[in-house]
C-alpha cells in the first residue's frame, strides 16, 4: 500500500531541563527511552514535574509497554504524532476514548518510541515521514478516559508536517474520521487536556508567526 510522504520536526529549548541520570546500560532500550525522555526541555512548571516523573519511572526497571488490553500494566508508554501544517493540525475522532486526538498509540515491548510514531502513523492514516521523525516535542502523564478509561498514558509527543491535500488511508475500525482544524477552532474541550500547552510549545518551537497569530489565548480566571 503506498503511503504519503511527510516532513519531520525536531524539539526546541524551552527551559532548564531535569537531570535524572540512568545507569542502564546504553545499549539497553530502556536507556535509548530514559534518553529520549531526557532530551525534552520542559516548557512550564507542570511539564517539569512529568519529565521527572517519567524519567524516575523508566529508570525503576518496572515494564514500560503494554503487554495486554486494555490496561496491563495500568501505565505504560504512548506516541502521539501532531500533524501539521501552517495554523493547521490534524486530528482523529477516536472511537474508544471518544476525543479529538492526535495520531498515535501505545509502544510495543523492544521498539522505540519514535519507532513506534512512525507506525502508527503508517497503520493509522497510511502516512510515510520523508525522514526520521527527530526527537519529542512534549511528554505529558495523563489518566485515560472514555470506554478504556482507568490507565495512566506517559506520551511523547513527536511532530511532522503534511500537505491537507495529501489523501489519508483511515483506520475505520478506530476512528469515526478525521480532520484539520484551524488552531483558533481546535476542539480543546474534546480533546487531550494538554493539547492546548503542545500547541504552545510549538508555535515557541516553530518561531512561526502564522502560529503566533493563530493560537487560541487562554482566558484569565475570572
Amino acid at each position: 500500500m503506498a503511503s504519503a510522504l511527510l516532513d519531520t520536526d525536531g524539539a526546541a529549548s524551552m527551559q532548564t531541563r531535569v537531570s535524572h541520570r540512568s545507569k542502564q546500560s546504553p545499549y539497553s532500550m530502556r536507556h535509548q527511552i530514559h534518553a529520549e525522555i531526557e532530551s525534552i526541555v520542559p516548557l512550564d512548571a507542570l511539564e517539569n514535574e512529568h519529565l521527572a516523573q517519567a524519567l524516575a519511572w523508566v529508570a525503576s526497571g518496572v515494564e514500560l509497554c503494554r503487554l495486554a488490553k486494555p490496561a496491563t500494566p495500568p501505565m505504560h508508554l504512548v506516541s502521539y504524532v501532531v500533524v501539521h501544517s501552517g495554523d493547521k493540525l490534524l486530528l482523529v475522532d477516536h472511537k474508544n476514548a471518544q476525543l479529538w486526538l492526535p495520531p498515535g498509540g501505545h509502544v510495543d515491548p523492544g521498539e522505540h518510541t519514535r519507532n513506534a510514531a512512525a507506525r502508527e502513523l503508517q497503520e493509522e492514516l497510511g502516512l510515510a515521514p520523508r525522514k526520521p521523525i527527530g526527537a519529542p516535542l512534549m511528554i505529558t502523564i495523563t489518566d485515560t478516559v472514555g470506554l478504556t478509561s482507568g490507565h495512566t498514558d506517559v506520551s511523547l509527543w513527536y511532530s511532522v508536517q503534511a500537505d491537507p491535500e495529501q489523501t489519508l488511508q483511515l483506520d475505520r475500525d478506530e476512528f469515526h474520521g478525521a480532520q484539520w482544524f484551524a488552531l483558533a477552532a481546535l476542539p480543546f474541550q474534546r480533546s487531550d487536556p494538554h493539547l492546548r500547552r503542545f500547541v504552545a510549545k510549538l508555535r515557541v518551537s516553530s518561531g512561526s508567526a502564522q502560529l503566533r497569530s493563530h493560537l487560541p489565548r487562554e482566558r484569565s480566571p475570572m
